[in-house]
């Protein structure tokens, strides 16, 4: 569930950054999040998808 939230967000971000319009920075921060997400599954040694 958290590494597809992760996925929306990542492309959410990069549809932003394509388009160049982002809300004060509010999807960088859920970007940020995401990322923290799949590296604590990583650490921890489960599956990304």
């Amino acid at each position: 569930m958290l590494s597809m939230i992760a996925v929306v967000l990542i492309v959410l971000w990069l549809l932003g950054f394509i388009t160049g319009y982002t809300i004060n920075g509010f999807i960088h921060i859920l970007l940020v999040i995401a990322i923290i997400t799949i590296l604590i599954r990583v650490i921890r040694g489960k599956k990304i998808v």
